[in-house]
Formats: structure tokens, sequence, C-alpha cells
């Protein structure tokens, strides 16, 4: 704890304790995320550059989420070993690059293909209202402008009319049996409907891969997304929907951790 109160006086008080300092404090105290407590995290590719308010208290973003958003960010821009990335990637040097960040949550890895790919343009897809208004609200803390963005509430593609180049996807992927494993803060005070995929965490990815592939542009690439024991699941559900090309890649934990998936 001594550690988090260092942060906290060191990010939001700059090292100037206050009357509200002592309060955060409590919070902290009764399990409260310490991002949550300071307001905001950093996120991006490189790692830290972009800003990501929480007030709106979305889910908070991950380490491992940001390590493979860098890494699929580096993909896009430079050639691959992937063929189909490298392919489009080399065929579309100056095409505006069109991409779906959907299940957006604080909309933290569509700020951070905007920031860091000058000519793309980012839908923001969501199921809820909150996280649309904290979309928005981290994209002007960013200074990203109007027209490179659009936010969308759907539950996955019920609302999605257009197709994209990319479409990147951190559905809610933790199963409901696996509950007693997860941290008792994260269970108290994070959104459950952005944690839980139902009794075997896949109920959102069978969803979105069964449409996923009739919202990509030729030559189009999914990122996504899962847990670490759902691969051998996951490749079975690639397989069934038909896709014709995947690879899986690991996280900075060497665990399992994201997939890119094509359709040619």
């Amino acid at each position: 704890m001594d550690k988090q109160i260092r942060w906290l006086l060191k990010e939001k008080y700059n090292n100037k304790p206050t009357k509200q300092f002592y309060k955060d404090i409590e919070r902290l105290n009764g399990d409260e995320p310490l991002d949550y407590v300071i307001g905001f995290t950093k996120f991006g590719a490189p790692p830290g550059s972009c800003k990501i308010d929480l007030s709106k208290k979305p889910l908070i973003p991950r380490p491992e989420t940001e390590f493979w958003v860098k890494e699929a960010i580096k993909e896009i821009r430079v050639s691959s070993e992937f063929t189909p990335w490298r392919k489009f990637c080399h065929k579309h040097k100056i095409y505006k690059i069109r991409v779906l960040d959907i299940f957006s949550g604080s909309g933290c890895i569509g700020v951070a293909v905007l920031k860091h790919i000058k000519n793309s343009k980012v839908d923001f897809s969501d199921s809820d209202k909150n996280c649309l208004e904290q979309i928005k609200i981290n994209l002007k803390i960013n200074k990203i402008k109007e027209n490179r963005f659009k936010a969308i509430q759907s539950d996955v593609f019920k609302n999605i009319k257009s197709k994209y180049d990319f479409i990147f996807a951190n559905p809610p992927y933790v199963a409901v049996k696996n509950k007693n494993k997860i941290q008792k803060s994260v269970l108290k005070y994070e959104p459950k409907k952005a944690l839980f995929g139902g009794g075997d965490g896949l109920f959102y990815i069978r969803k979105f891969l069964k449409q996923a592939k009739n919202y990509l542009n030729s030559g189009g690439v999914i990122f996504m997304e899962f847990s670490p024991e759902q691969k051998k699941q996951i490749e079975k559900l690639i397989l069934k929907y038909k896709y014709k090309n995947y690879k899986f890649y690991k996280d900075q934990h060497k665990r399992w951790r994201w997939a890119g998936i094509s359709n040619e």
C-alpha cells in the first residue's frame, strides 16, 4: 500500500498532500483500485503516451492490453511476417485506414490507434452509454480531431454499418466459473459486464467471430484479446467460421493473449 500511496501522491497531487489526499488514502484502504482513485491511467504505443481518463469508471486498461495493442499498431505501420498484413500495408500506403474499436470501454485502444497512425479513422463501439461518454472525454483529452472518429452505441455488430481495414476487439472474456479467481477489488469496483463472457467466457467472442468477417474490407485483419486458457477453443471457432488465416501471439508474460485473424 505504501507504494500505491507514493504513486497517488506523485501522480495526482504533485507530491503536495492535501485534505483530499488523505480521503483518497481511505479509498485505497477500502480496496478501490488505484487508477480510479487517481482518476486516470496511461496507455499507448509507445507505452504511456496517451492519458486515459477513468471518471466514468470503465474497465481499467490492463498492461497486457497495452502490450498487444502496441504490437498490433507496429504491424499496421510496418511489414510483418504475417503475409496478409504485409500485403495490406504495402498496398495501402497512402490509404485512409478505417478502424473499428469494438467493446471499446474507455476507448484506450482506439485513442492509441488515432494518436500513432496518422492516416487512421476510428469508429468506437460499446453497448454502454456511460462508456461512450468516457470515450468522448478521452478523445478530447488526447486532442483528437472530431472528423477522425465516431462513437456508436451497439451490442456487438447490431448498429455497425461500415466495413473496416482493421478491427480491434477486447471483449468480456472472463468465465463466470472463474469468478473466485478475480481480485476482490476488481469484482467490487469494476464493471462486471466488461469482465464476464458467460459460463465459459466465450459468449461474446462467439458472437463477435461469427459476424466479424462481414465487416472487414478486402485484406482486412482482426486483432482480438482473449484469456490464455481459451486458445484452443478460439482456434476451433476461427476454423468453424471459416477464416482463412490466423496467428496467435503471447503477451509480455509469455502467455497466449491475442490473435491476428484474416479472411484472405
